[in-house]
């Protein structure tokens, strides 16, 4: 199961996943976050991006922080 480590930036004006030059993710996120939703967002946004369920997305670290790394299936 790949590991990505993704740069979370809630708040911002659209929703998007995208692939910086040194291999992490950038995770533009509408919501704010605050009870989990900024989280929400990033899984349905990785499920949606990866092809796979939201249940099959995995934050392993960083819930509560801006760096996280987060697990797909293959």
């Amino acid at each position: 199961m790949p590991i990505l480590m993704i740069k979370a930036k809630p708040n911002s004006r659209i929703s998007a996943l995208t692939r910086q030059e040194d291999g992490t993710w950038l995770a533009q996120l509408k919501s704010p976050p605050v009870d989990g939703k900024a989280n929400a967002e990033l899984i349905a946004l990785v499920a949606q991006h990866f092809g796979c369920a939201r249940s099959q997305v995995l934050v392993k670290t960083g819930a509560g922080a801006r760096l996280k790394r987060v697990q797909i299936p293959d």
